[in-house]
């Protein structure tokens, strides 16, 4: 993927930066998605895309990628600042659990604290995309649009 630094803040009032992912928000909970939100978007933006990956899940593909993917999200307008929990707005990418949406943390009983990294991708388009993308699929689509980008990264542990 290219570099995009930018300005860009994603914050949740779920959860601090760094902070523990309240269990409401995984797989041992309602998995419902976080509330996020994002401020100082770059100029020229047209749409935005989010992933929310896991690299701390002892896991690699037969096509080179690692960890797990627990939401792909896109076709996001750029008049948009903020998901509600839950969201079920704009277009599901597939997650790594072979479904659409949001799925979240539950990694291995005794594995240790994974972070999951919340990434939202600033597009200077809004391309026409399928849905069920994976994760992969999607950045792979998206490279060449993403004009910034930044994370938000919680953990959660499963004991």
């Amino acid at each position: 993927m290219g570099f995009a630094p930018s300005k860009m803040q994603l914050t949740s009032s779920a959860f601090s930066a760094g902070g523990a992912i309240p269990a409401r928000h995984t797989g041992e909970g309602e998995d419902v998605s976080p509330p996020l939100a994002w401020t100082d978007v770059p100029a020229g933006t047209q749409s935005f895309a989010l992933i929310c990956h896991d690299p701390d899940a002892p896991l690699v593909a037969a096509n080179g990628t690692y960890g797990f993917g627990h939401w792909v999200l896109y076709d996001i307008p750029a008049s948009v600042t903020s998901l509600s929990e839950g969201a079920t707005e704009f277009t599901a990418g597939r997650n790594d659990f072979g479904k659409p949406g949001y799925n979240g943390p539950m990694p291995p009983n005794g594995h240790g604290p994974h972070h999951y990294y919340f990434w939202l991708l600033a597009l200077k388009e809004r391309p026409q995309l399928p849905p069920g993308l994976s994760q992969l699929e999607l950045l792979q689509r998206i490279e060449p649009l993403v004009i910034g980008m930044n994370r938000l990264v919680g953990r959660y542990e499963r004991r």
